[in-house]
């Protein structure tokens, strides 16, 4: 009940005339609730179209902005690996020779990187990348303590961008397993980590 103010204000839950006719017709709200547009969202809403508690998919702009997200460094991380590998070995990478590494391996990546973001939280696709992140480890250590510099010089680079971005796709459990694999496989090897 609402107060009035003034000189009746002492008395206690005092009425006035208006609060009788607070009351809205049926016929308004009709009105008002056709205005605010909830009829039409349950209408969009058939009932003979199962409730789907899946989450909506994204839509391709958003997918392609997310890959994006990680083309970008993950396509620096490449370049990076490459001249890192050429100073190893006392080589001085040409321009040439890094846009050449660079013009074939975007590409590659970027549709490997598109694919896994967008089934990144199957069952399936967190075991290929677990795999993955395994294979790519293990081989890239084992070729840079056995083969010669130039496969090294070739395999390394997207070996290690691979390794890297598995283990950043992988879940928390799946990654540290697979890093401890890795690490095992150097030990029983004797694989040595330094490459001086």
């Amino acid at each position: 009940m609402v107060r009035q103010r003034g000189k009746n204000s002492d008395a206690p839950h005092a009425t006035t005339e208006n609060e009788e006719n607070l009351v809205i017709p049926q016929d308004e709200q009709l009105r008002l609730i056709r205005e605010s547009g909830i009829l039409q969202e349950i209408d969009r809403a058939s009932p003979n179209q199962p409730i789907n508690d899946d989450p909506e998919e994204m839509p391709l702009s958003e997918e392609i902005f997310h890959a994006v997200l990680l083309i970008t460094p993950f396509s620096f991380l490449l370049l990076l690996m490459n001249i890192l590998i050429h100073f190893q070995y006392g080589r001085e990478p040409s321009l040439w020779d890094l846009a050449d590494r660079m013009v074939t391996g975007i590409p590659i990546l970027s549709v490997f990187i598109f694919y896994t973001m967008r089934y990144k939280a199957h069952r399936r696709m967190q075991t290929f990348l677990f795999v993955l992140a395994i294979l790519a480890g293990c081989r890239m250590l084992f070729i840079v303590n056995h083969k010669p510099w130039l496969v090294n010089m070739r395999q390394c680079p997207p070996l290690a961008t691979l390794w890297i971005y598995a283990i950043v796709q992988l879940e928390l459990g799946p990654a540290v397993v697979s890093l401890i694999v890795v690490g095992a496989f150097v030990w029983w090897n004797g694989l040595r980590l330094s490459f001086s």
